[in-house]
């Protein structure tokens, strides 16, 4: 699968970001937001439990983490923005 993120401009002529913001401008705006919360929804869970198990200090955390991975951190979210996309436009009219 990351052999789809070599180039940017491969995938649908633009990176995987920018086509998610183009999918969240344009489509159902219903679906657009029943998926943000539900992104929302499972980020602030995943939150909750990386501070009961972790502590208190997630965010710290976190961005030592992003740093330390950076090259995987990027492609899993590149990951994340198809995933997000192909769910609203999957389920949109």
């Amino acid at each position: 699968m990351y052999g789809l993120f070599e180039d940017e401009d491969d995938i649908f002529m633009g990176s995987p970001k920018s086509k998610l913001m183009d999918v969240l401008f344009n489509a159902n705006n219903d679906r657009v937001r029943a998926e943000l919360q539900n992104f929302i929804d499972r980020t602030a869970a995943m939150e909750l439990m990386m501070a009961e198990r972790f502590g208190e200090d997630v965010d710290r955390d976190i961005h030592i983490f992003m740093n330390s991975n950076r090259d995987e951190v990027e492609n899993h979210a590149k990951s994340l923005y198809i995933e997000l996309m192909g769910t609203i436009l999957s389920q949109s009219e």
